[in-house]
C-alpha cells in the first residue's frame, strides 16, 4: 500500500508574510496614469504619520523619494511589481505627496541610415 504524498509546502521563511498586490493597493488594479518606468518620481513633502490612514507602501514610497528615483528603481525598492507601483503613484499625485516626471520623447527619429551604420559598426566590433 503507498501512502500518498503531501502537499509540498508553499512558505518561504525568509520571504516573510507574502501580500497579494491587489491587497497593497485597496483593490484597484489598472493605475489612472500608465507612468513610465524612467520617470522620475520626487516627493513634494514629508508623508504623514501612519495613522492618517495612508497606506505604509505609500509612506515608504515618500520616504524613498526624498531625492529623486526612477519608477523602476522605487518598485525594486519595495519589492513590488511595476503596476501595483504606479497604482500607488496614482493616489500619492492626486493628494500631492509626489510629483511623477515623464521623459520628454524625442521630436524626430533619426533617419534609418544612422541605424544601419550603428548597427554596421556594432558587428565588425
Amino acid at each position: 500500500m503507498t501512502m500518498p504524498e503531501e502537499d509540498p509546502v508553499w512558505l518561504d521563511d525568509a520571504a516573510g508574510p507574502v501580500v497579494r498586490p491587489y491587497a497593497v493597493t485597496g483593490g484597484r488594479a489598472k493605475p489612472a496614469n500608465n507612468f513610465n518606468v524612467v520617470a522620475i518620481v520626487l516627493a513634494t513633502r514629508s508623508a504623514p504619520p501612519l495613522e492618517v490612514g495612508m497606506a505604509p507602501e505609500q509612506a515608504r514610497i515618500i520616504d524613498l523619494c526624498q531625492r529623486p528615483l526612477a519608477l523602476a528603481e522605487v518598485a525594486a525598492h519595495l519589492s513590488l511589481p511595476l503596476g501595483t507601483v504606479r497604482v500607488l503613484l496614482d493616489g500619492l499625485v492626486a493628494e500631492g505627496f509626489v510629483r511623477v516626471n515623464e521623459p520628454h520623447q524625442a521630436a524626430t527619429l533619426p533617419d534609418d541610415s544612422v541605424f544601419e551604420a550603428l548597427i554596421n559598426g556594432l558587428r565588425q566590433l
